[in-house]
């Protein structure tokens, strides 16, 4: 229960948030709720002045509003009568809902009767503000319907009943459609009314205003169950069986924590009851799944309703394991330079990057990394949790982005690709295992996978490697954008695993590596850059090394040789220009060992010598170029 205990904490730590809506950049809202309230979508908003008396009403849009919320009211479905304190449906805030066609299942259990009961209760309760009062005065005169009618919000038919379904026939008598049918709701019955209070005191609104949200917590607490040992915090407080849900989204029906297994009793035989496996007070449980909710929301990684989600216990940012380089530097508002001769300068770069997260470390600076994910729609599990000390943590980060780094050109930046050293982001990397059509499933099966790897230093798991290796030794199956990804991600991924083994390979050229695989990508490097050199810009096919890529993996000494026959009308082409070329093939094959030039498959580390030859070409080039644009 320690993840319980530290959004907990992290609830107490950020208390100045509460009530706050802030916008993302796909334009989602997200709030830290205050403890009892929870949200809902309105269609109708209803003003009233102090006297109770109604001064205007609109039809919204969906607008998410904090609505104050009961333990009953929280879990209510069906025909269950357990009314919100505050805003709620039509058929529970009107007492005209019957008179103007409203259906209800039992006449001796109004919703409307519960309703206005447990308002007048608050209302007279030493914890009212003026608000609430006026509010109850204007829905204890019965009349919400009649009103809304005459405001134009609500329509009727000719018998003056509410119209269930809006259809062509009531455009003859009605005219247009009513805005109320387009605003979300199902049909008018169904409509969710929030209420507001024009003061001369507070011009805040209802479902904003602090004091509003006190007022009913302090009047609610005193109506919680009886105290028990929390098993949280130890303390004596009121308990409760009843756990939120809506923790991923609105329609969210997994719950966390439950006991509500009366027939089956899967806590038997360990527990007598419920409370003697987890005894949790409503203020623990309140506020640590109102954090949680509001985490998700704010910087949590949703994938097929697997949630990823990384924060401190304190108010300091933290980097999330799953981000690649770029990200890193992006988060930490650090600007990105242009192109680098080497990988040393974007390295310490991000290596200063993860540093600054380390401002005012304390001894208790944490960190906590948690996936959540149901296997059914109303039971959900922590599949991983860690809390670990920050510093550690960044360290771990600071490894994994320089151990599993390589040189990336797939990433854009204002719509110019750009090229990055480190490590690859998580569903990057699940996309070059498995291509970019992989399933929700098998990319967050993956992403959970690496997540070790990353934060414990584990070993990567050797499928993974093994996958984006034969897939970037394909490249003929994709794109060429996807395959120079893959193969960037893969090498990525190689040298980590070598590292792993005590090994260092680094994306610059070793003239020096004499290891066969090595040495067998590197010809195939050169034989692409002659190849491709010859074509020309204008000429957009795949080249023989690439084509037959996958089978040179296979049987390098003999596809060599039918590569070498096709390079000799290229060679010729090119003139002298393919001098250079030949002498590097020539260089390469002195430093084959006799016995190892054969059609032995070779390893992954082919892919690292294919990929380091032919940038370094490809260098030159450009270095050429440059200098005969000076010259001239």
């Amino acid at each position: 229960m320690s993840w319980l205990y530290n959004l907990y904490k992290t609830y107490e730590m950020n208390t100045e948030q509460i009530g706050k809506t802030v916008k993302k950049r796909n334009d989602k809202e997200y709030t830290l709720l205050p403890i009892s309230h929870t949200t809902q979508n309105a269609h109708i908003e209803v003003t009233i002045d102090e006297d109770g008396d109604i001064l205007q009403a609109t039809v919204l849009e969906k607008e998410n509003t904090i609505i104050p919320c009961t333990e009953e009211s929280a879990s209510r479905a069906g025909s269950k009568i357990a009314p919100y304190p505050l805003h709620d449906k039509l058929s529970y805030v009107a007492g005209d809902f019957v008179k103007y066609g409203g259906k209800i299942k039992n006449q001796d259990d109004v919703p409307f009767d519960a309703y206005i009961q447990n308002l007048k209760e608050w209302a007279e309760s030493p914890y009212a503000i003026d608000k609430v009062k006026s509010i109850y005065k204007y829905l204890s005169k019965g009349r919400l319907i009649e009103d809304l009618v005459k405001y134009k919000v609500l329509v009727l038919d000719e018998n003056q009943q509410l119209i269930e379904k809006w259809n062509k026939k009531y455009e003859e008598s009605l005219g247009e459609k009513p805005l109320i049918f387009s605003s979300g709701t199902t049909d008018q019955v169904s409509a969710f009314v929030r209420f507001n209070v024009y003061s001369r005191t507070s011009t805040v609104d209802v479902w904003k205003d602090r004091e509003m949200y006190q007022s009913f917590i302090d009047f609610y607490n005193e109506r919680l169950g009886d105290e028990d040992v929390d098993f949280i915090t130890g303390e004596l407080a009121p308990s409760t069986e009843r756990h939120a849900n809506k923790i991923r989204h609105a329609a969210d029906k997994a719950k966390l924590i439950s006991a509500n297994d009366t027939s089956g009793f899967t806590f038997r035989g360990r527990f007598k009851t419920s409370k003697e496996a987890a005894g949790i007070s409503y203020e623990v449980s309140q506020k640590a799944h109102n954090a949680l909710k509001w985490l998700i929301h704010r910087q949590g990684k949703t994938i097929d309703n697997r949630v990823f989600l990384v924060w401190g216990n304190d108010d300091k940012s933290v980097p999330d394991p799953g981000e690649d380089a770029l990200d890193i530097l992006y988060h930490a508002n650090r600007k990105i330079e242009e192109e680098p001769d080497t990988d040393k300068p974007f390295a310490e770069e991000v290596k200063r990057a993860i540093d600054g997260y380390r401002n005012d470390l304390n001894y208790d600076s944490e960190v906590n990394i948690l996936v959540l994910d149901s296997a059914t729609t109303g039971r959900m599990a922590v599949l991983y949790y860690r809390n670990m000390n920050k510093e550690i943590y960044l360290n771990s980060l600071k490894d994994w982005h320089s151990q599993c780094s390589w040189e990336h050109r797939y990433r854009k930046n204002e719509e110019k690709f750009v090229k990055f050293y480190g490590a690859p982001a998580t569903r990057d990397i699940a996309f070059a295992a498995y291509g970019p059509r992989a399933s929700d499933k098998i990319v967050k099966g993956l992403m959970e996978r690496m997540l070790p790897c990353i934060i414990d230093g584990q070993i990567i798991p050797k499928d993974i490697v093994k996958s984006a290796f034969q897939r970037a030794s394909n490249p003929v199956a994709m794109e060429r954008w996807e395959w120079e990804k893959t193969l960037s991600i893969a090498c990525a991924l190689i040298r980590k695993s070598l590292i792993e083994k005590k090994e260092e390979w680094d994306v610059a050229l070793d003239k020096t590596i004499t290891d066969r695989s090595y040495l067998f990508g590197r010809l195939l490097a050169v034989a692409d850059v002659l190849e491709r050199g010859a074509l020309g810009k204008e000429e957009t096919r795949a080249t023989n090394a690439i084509r037959y890529m996958n089978s040179f993996s296979q049987k390098p000494s003999r596809t060599w040789m039918t590569l070498q026959a096709s390079l000799q009308p290229y060679q010729a082409k090119l003139g002298t220009k393919a001098n250079y070329l030949s002498r590097i093939i020539d260089e390469i094959s002195g430093q084959f060992a006799v016995e190892d030039f054969n059609n032995k498959p070779l390893t992954e580390k082919y892919l690292l010598g294919f990929y380091s030859q032919r940038r370094e070409l490809y260098k030159k080039k450009e270095i050429n170029i440059e200098s005969e644009e000076t010259n001239k």
